[in-house]
């Protein structure tokens, strides 16, 4: 079933349920992302293709990559409200790997130079899961997934033992977009796969990560709570 929707001003239909990222890039409108790929089932993990979405009159925003398409539907992808909540989520990737190319070229387009956000250790996996979904959408595998909660969340084997589910495809290796995941030369006809993460590269920090007397960090959540503010106005 065809459904009428608007991207920008520009009116387009599509097969309902499309994704609004698909239906986008359709029109040559370029929305941002990281964890997304076509093979795979979408994720929105990493927030950067966040849309605004006005449905009934509603507006709110959206990640554009599982977020269906449906009849009426009206879409903006690149208000002041979208971009900020866009630089947002990339200052935060930007803090947690500040070294990663993709992230540093993500940033300089956004016009980012630094970000408000400290890590005491610099790493190079984004969490964005596309190794994880390739082992077991593609590959059928699960050789590989996520391991703990909160900042302590990671990509590892189960129980962090060699995986002897893994059939030595490199998949992961070749859909990670920072090469954290790298083919490990060891002898023998399958070689296995190990996650590589940088040492610490980053300045100290002045404050020495005492946050709660930072005036950055200070700042920062006082921003952070106008910004839930105004989320919270929006009906």
């Amino acid at each position: 079933m065809m459904v009428r929707i608007t991207i920008n001003g520009q009116m387009l239909f599509v097969q309902r349920h499309t994704p609004v990222l698909q239906a986008a890039a359709r029109q040559g409108i370029v929305i941002p992302t990281l964890c997304y790929h076509e093979a795979l089932k979408p994720y929105g993990s990493c927030r950067l293709c966040l849309v605004e979405a006005h449905r009934n009159g509603r507006p709110r925003l959206v990640t554009s990559c599982n977020y269906p398409a449906e009849d009426g539907l009206v879409v903006f992808t690149d208000t002041e409200r979208v971009k900020s909540a866009r630089k947002t989520a990339l200052e935060l990737l930007l803090a947690r790997c500040p070294n990663v190319p993709q992230i540093q070229r993500l940033a300089q387009k956004m016009g980012i130079k630094t970000s408000r956000f400290y890590k005491k250790q610099d790493e190079r996996c984004i969490l964005c899961g596309l190794c994880v979904r390739a082992c077991e959408e593609m590959v059928g595998a699960g050789a590989i997934g996520f391991a703990g909660r909160g900042i302590e969340k990671h990509v590892n084997t189960p129980f962090g033992l060699q995986s002897d589910a893994c059939i030595g495809c490199g998949s992961c290796t070749y859909i990670c977009p920072t090469g954290c995941i790298e083919m490990v030369g060891e002898p023998g006809p399958s070689a296995h796969r190990k996650i590589r993460i940088s040492d610490p590269d980053l300045p100290p920090c002045g404050q020495e990560h005492r946050c709660e007397t930072c005036t950055t960090n200070q700042q920062f959540i006082e921003e952070m709570k106008e910004v839930i503010r105004k989320v919270r106005q929006v009906p």
